[in-house]
Formats: structure tokens, C-alpha cells, sequence
């Protein structure tokens, strides 16, 4: 199959040229003991078939300075396109994401809660984001929010209603609490499936509980897969920060959705993310 990756991390040798400034002034710890290059990614993409692959910015050890993913992205357009951190309160935001897209960014992230930043933040909903909200739908720019559903479930559907227009790419599907139970997580994640602008990236964070549960595991896909349709589900590794090597990612994904059509693998494994990213284009990749 023609994979392409929609959620990978990419770490610069030359920190004297690509400075770590980890937002919140910490870098997580996968960054220090299993950083990968992009031409280190692009050897573990050729030997597991992935032919295109988004760098989404690390963003705890570069912050908002998106210099490594756009130079990458450049050096190898056929390859990969890049996402990079944005800080949507600041107040010229709709002048710097128009400038970031100009620099060459495919989409942008909000990065509201992770392994540094331990409390759920908010502000991504705040009405002082309103502006970037707005330029983000007109400019037609793919949004990844970071966030953990379960504490964050109120400010999303707020921001989801009032901008129903933007494109809106949830991380790990929001962390939904498979291991407690499939079928309420799936439940609860295919409520939001009224919002026509909201995909979902379904990665070793979701896939892993999924395989521990076995047979329940079509507990939480069928409603899921039934409310977002798989053209709103994309795959994506989550190498390096994932401990496991990225064939074992690619892996884990084919052994968890092997129960699921052709044509719905076909949309997560490639279709979702080229129709997000337009600088995935299938035509050199596919010949691969």
C-alpha cells in the first residue's frame, strides 16, 4: 500500500543553526533519546513503504520556531510538507499565518496540552483567537489541534460552531479512553462527527489500546468509521516521540484496521491526508 504519514516529528544534528526552545521550557524526553533527522525519516519511510509523510513541527523543542520542518519541506517537496506550531493569540496572527503559508507551511498546529504541558489549556478558544479563526477558514488552512478530548470537549465544540468553515485535524483523536471502554469512547468521539470540519488523526496513541483490547476494538472503529466516514480519518506514526521503530507503527496500524474495507484503508492510509495537504500530490510518490 502507498502509505503516506500524517503525523511525524523531525529533529535537526545542527542545534547551533535550529535552536531547541521547547515551549513551556521543556523538551520532552523522546527528543533527547530518539531524535530523528529528516534524512533519517525519509530512510525509515523508504523501508516501510511510506511514500510521503507531514513534519509536523516538535514543538517541545523548537516552540514556535517552524525553521527545520519548512527547510526540510523545501529540500524535498516530492516527500514531505510541513506544519508548523502557530500561537493564534498573538495580534497579528492573520498577518503571520498568511506569511507562514507564504513561507511554505501546508497547515498549522495549536498546541494546547502534552507530556510537558500537563494542564489542558483553553485558549485556543478564546475569543481573541477569533481572528485567526477567521483567516484560517478564509485562507482555507488545515488547523491540528493538540488537546485532550475528555477535559477539552466544551471549548472545542464552541470553536467548531463558530468557525464550522476551518478545517480542524485532532491529534491522537483527542486521547479518547479506549482501555476503560471501546464502545463509550467511540460514542463519545462520533458525537462529534455533526461538525462537518473536524478529521480525526489516528495514531499509535489510539491504535495501541485498540490492539490490547483484541475484538472490542470494533466497539470503538465501527461507530467511529460509520459517524466520520474514513475520508475524515487519516493515519499518522507519531514517529519518533511513538517508542516503537516506524515499520512496527506501520505494523500495528495494518494489524488493528485489517478488519476494515479496502477502500476505507485506501482513505486513512493515503487519501484523507492528500486531500488536506494539497503538496501531497500522489503522482511521483505513487511510482515509488
Amino acid at each position: 500500500m502507498n502509505f503516506v504519514d500524517s503525523h511525524c516529528h523531525i529533529l535537526a544534528e545542527d542545534e547551533s543553526r535550529y535552536r531547541r526552545a521547547p515551549l513551556g521550557g521543556k523538551q520532552s524526553a523522546w527528543a533527547g533519546s530518539r531524535p530523528v533527522t529528516a534524512e533519517g525519516l525519509l530512510e525509515r519511510m523508504d523501508g516501510c513503504g511510506i511514500a510521503q509523510a507531514v513534519l509536523v513541527q516538535a514543538t517541545t523543542a523548537y516552540g514556535y520556531d517552524n525553521s527545520y520542518v519548512l527547510d526540510s519541506a523545501r529540500r524535498w517537496p516530492d516527500r514531505f510538507v510541513a506544519v508548523g506550531t502557530f500561537d493564534p493569540l498573538a495580534d497579528d496572527a492573520p498577518a503571520r499565518l498568511a506569511q507562514g503559508l507564504a513561507d511554505g507551511l501546508a497547515g498549522v498546529r495549536l498546541f494546547t496540552t502534552g507530556s510537558t504541558i500537563a494542564e489542558q489549556g483553553e485558549w485556543f478558544a478564546d475569543h481573541t483567537t477569533d481572528p485567526f479563526w477567521t483567516t484560517a477558514g478564509e485562507l482555507g488552512v488545515p488547523v491540528c489541534l493538540q488537546l485532550r478530548l475528555a477535559e477539552a470537549a466544551a471549548p472545542l465544540r464552541d470553536v467548531l460552531g463558530r468557525f464550522p468553515e476551518v478545517t480542524i485535524l485532532l491529534d491522537h483523536c483527542g486521547y479518547p479512553d479506549v482501555a476503560v471502554s471501546p464502545e463509550r469512547a467511540g460514542a463519545e468521539l462520533a458525537r462529534f462527527a455533526e461538525h462537518p470540519g473536524l478529521h480525526l488523526k489516528l495514531t499509535h496513541r489510539t491504535l495501541e489500546p485498540l490492539q490490547a483490547v483484541g475484538g472490542q476494538a470494533a466497539a470503538f472503529l465501527e461507530p467511529v468509521l460509520a459517524a466520520f466516514g474514513a475520508e475524515r480519518i487519516a493515519w499518522g506514526s507519531n514517529c519518533p516521540a511513538a517508542e516503537q521503530p516506524l515499520n512496527a507503527l506501520v505494523a500495528l496500524a495494518t494489524d488493528v484496521l485489517s478488519g476494515v474495507g479496502a477502500a476505507e484503508r485506501t482513505e486513512i492510509f493515503s487519501g484523507t491526508s492528500r486531500r488536506l495537504y494539497k503538496g501531497l500530490t500522489a503522482s511521483e510518490a505513487m511510482a515509488r
